[in-house]
């Protein structure tokens, strides 16, 4: 797997928590993609707000069954799920922050994230689409290998010439051709003359 195809994966998982936390009436869903050089081994800050502890539990419970059941990914650590008010789960590549509204506040993620670029679920999703029409455009328009050898090597021979066409068309026995006909036609003349002879008779 080459370094977009992973980034692709990683963003189709960001993407599948996201719509977990909108499922489950996250509030202020937000995505944060993180500057390389500044987010060390994550790529992605996934940040909502629940209205209650047991809103923010669901809402991580949610996340984790749908990653798990639908492309069998499992988080890498789970923590503050018992408190409630500021549920992590780390995924490596991304990780999905789940605060009540206040905590949220009081902390400020994204303020501590400035290098981070902002994007709404919405956003995240139509980037994803793109991302994935021109994946697709360009294998289409690339031609497979077999394809590609047998014009090169169709190009690499020669063309007929007018000249040597001729000489293979002077060559076929146009005579012969024309004789067998005849004899056909003579024969099917004596078989009907056989025949209305016999009639006569």
């Amino acid at each position: 797997m080459t370094t977009t195809e992973a980034h692709q994966q990683i963003r189709i998982l960001v993407q599948a928590a996201a719509q977990a936390c909108e499922d489950k009436k996250g509030e202020d869903t937000r995505i944060l993609e993180l500057d390389p050089i500044d987010a060390g081994l994550s790529d992605f800050f996934l940040v909502t707000s629940a209205t209650n502890d047991r809103q923010a539990i669901a809402i991580s419970d949610e996340v984790e069954h749908r990653l798990k059941k639908e492309f069998g990914v499992y988080p890498n650590s789970v923590e503050g799920r018992r408190k409630g008010d500021w549920i992590l789960l780390d995924y490596v590549d991304f990780v999905v922050h789940v605060f009540l509204t206040e905590r949220r506040a009081f902390y400020d993620i994204e303020r501590l994230r400035k290098s981070a670029r902002p994007l709404s679920p919405a956003e995240f999703d139509a980037e994803l689409k793109a991302a994935l029409a021109e994946k697709t455009l360009a294998a289409r328009s690339k031609k497979p290998a077999k394809v590609k050898a047998l014009a090169a090597k169709t190009e690499k021979e020669p063309k007929p010439k007018k000249a040597a066409i001729k000489k293979v068309a002077a060559k076929v026995p146009v005579a012969k051709k024309a004789t067998k006909v005849t004899a056909v036609k003579k024969t099917a003349r004596k078989k009907t003359a056989s025949g209305a002879t016999k009639r006569n008779a």
